[in-house]
C-alpha cells in the first residue's frame, strides 16, 4: 500500500483498529497507526495533511 491507497489503507485501519472512533483521531496518531499497517510500503514524508484527511474521510465511511 502507498499513501494514495487511501480506501484499502481505510479499510484495514477499520479492521486493526476496530474501537477507535476515526472521527476523534489526531493526524499524528493517524500517521502512525498507516505507518504500521501490514502490507504499507512507503516513505514517511511522503504524506501530508490532505491526504491524511483523505484517509480519515474513508475511514469515516467505512465505520458507517
Amino acid at each position: 500500500m502507498k499513501w494514495t491507497d487511501t480506501r484499502e489503507i481505510a479499510i484495514a485501519l477499520a479492521e486493526a483498529l476496530p474501537d477507535v472512533d476515526p472521527r476523534t483521531v489526531r493526524y499524528t496518531d493517524l500517521h502512525r497507526w498507516v505507518m504500521g499497517l501490514p502490507g504499507f510500503a512507503d516513505a514517511p514524508d511522503r504524506s501530508g495533511e490532505k491526504i491524511l484527511e483523505a484517509i480519515q474521510m474513508a475511514w469515516i465511511d467505512e465505520a458507517d
